[in-house]
């Protein structure tokens, strides 16, 4: 069985480690910091098998020079990406073995360009590694994307089971779900999210992962198609939020200066 383990990194980073019950060896997700990731690998004797990256930003691949260093492993990532560490360049499709997971590649430009998932249904449970793109109750900030284009990445992730579980690399819950429950102060999904979310942070335990169905009940990015989020939408920007493009892009900017 393949395990999934939050290394905490920086303020609010996880990193993501990935073994497995019958073979040896560690992959990790987004590695920002390489001795985060070298003091998990010591405590269980494990060796580095791979890295996955997700897009380019420093928080997600500072610490891969040093690891490749040491343990001379792949590292996957976009074919567009300017980070100059990936060896085996992925488009939309193509596929990376975990153990024995296939994990096929999404490309989700709107927070970078050269962002991307990785899906797998090879698990007890569907997985997507989601990076900056999705998180509980939000999605990232569009440094490089178009409005558009993420909402087309919110429309995939909205196509995966419901019961995919969702492994984002930050710890940005509270947060964001305050910001739904601006949006959309009615919604009693967001509010039990809440409360368990902050009980979970008040024993400094990770509010993750969330679930596809989680999300399309409390993120209001996935609920652009929502006649409160529209309506909301239309509040903030003082003019008719008619479409989900519309909505999507009021609350986007609206998140931005929350």
């Amino acid at each position: 069985m393949l395990h999934i383990q939050p290394l905490p990194a920086f303020n609010d980073n996880y990193i993501w480690k990935l073994s497995h019950d019958e073979q040896v060896g560690a992959y990790v997700v987004d590695p920002g910091d390489a001795q985060v990731v070298l003091d998990a690998l010591t405590a269980t004797n494990t060796p580095l098998l791979g890295i996955l990256i997700t897009h380019h930003h420093y928080d997600h691949t500072d610490g891969v020079a040093r690891l490749v260093e040491t343990y001379d492993v792949p590292v996957y990532g976009s074919k567009e990406s300017p980070f100059a560490g990936i060896t085996h360049p992925l488009s939309s499709g193509d596929t990376v073995a975990v153990f024995d997971a296939t994990f096929t590649v999404q490309t989700v430009p709107g927070h970078t360009l050269d962002h991307i998932a990785y899906f797998t249904q090879d698990t007890s449970a569907p997985v997507v590694f989601s990076g900056d793109t999705l998180f509980l109750a939000g999605c990232g900030r569009l440094f490089e994307g178009s409005p558009a284009q993420m909402l087309d990445a919110m429309d995939w992730f909205k196509s995966l089971p419901d019961h995919t579980k969702v492994y984002c690399t930050h710890e940005y819950s509270l947060a964001n779900l305050a910001f739904a429950a601006a949006v959309e102060p009615n919604n009693a999904a967001v509010k039990t999210a809440l409360q368990r979310c902050t009980a979970l942070r008040e024993q400094d335990q990770p509010t993750l992962p969330t679930s596809i169905a989680q999300e399309k009940t409390i993120n209001p990015f996935m609920r652009a198609d929502q006649p409160d989020v529209q309506d909301a939408a239309s509040g903030y920007i003082s003019a008719p939020c008619t479409t989900q493009l519309e909505a999507f892009t009021a609350v986007r900017e609206w998140k931005n200066n929350f």
